[in-house]
């Protein structure tokens, strides 16, 4: 874990409710000026702790009607079945998130896709033939309360 004093946390604040300010907006912001500013993100950036910057795209405005997350049981949990798993869901566009658990599920994954027929299409041809899938059960998001990327720093 980064050691982070409160200026570095303001920093990682701001940059990840709008990550596109400026590094001067950024230094008035958090109390420094432009130089300092600049050095300490670099910092972040080579630490590790600020791993990319993204826009937030709105899916249904580019054609991505649904999102649904399908929970996987596998046939095996060793761990070559796991990776082999996991990098075959890197290779799938539609998988946006795919997480490890714990418990009954192995994974739980958030797919992306444009209708109904689409995620069917997806389903049968692509996730469960896929290496050691025993299971998949599946959730249409009806709606989405809250959508907040990142992690709570203040």
């Amino acid at each position: 874990m980064a050691n982070l004093d409160p200026i570095d946390r303001k920093l990682l604040a701001e940059l990840q409710n709008e990550g596109r300010v400026t590094n001067v907006e950024l230094a008035h912001r958090v109390g420094l000026t432009a130089p300092p500013c600049l050095r300490r993100v670099r910092a972040l950036e080579e630490e590790g702790v600020i791993r990319g910057y993204h826009a937030d795209l709105d899916a249904s405005q580019l054609g991505f009607a649904i999102t649904v997350f399908a929970m996987v049981s596998l046939k095996s949990q060793a761990e070559t079945a796991l990776r082999e798993f996991e990098e075959h869901m890197a290779q799938l566009p539609e998988v946006r998130e795919c997480h490890m658990l714990n418990g009954e599920i192995d994974f739980i994954l958030k797919i992306v896709s444009r209708d109904l027929q689409s995620f069917q299409e997806f389903l049968t041809s692509k996730l469960t033939p896929a290496p050691n899938v025993a299971s998949v059960k599946t959730s249409l998001t009806i709606r989405t309360a809250k959508h907040e990327p990142g992690v709570p720093l203040g």
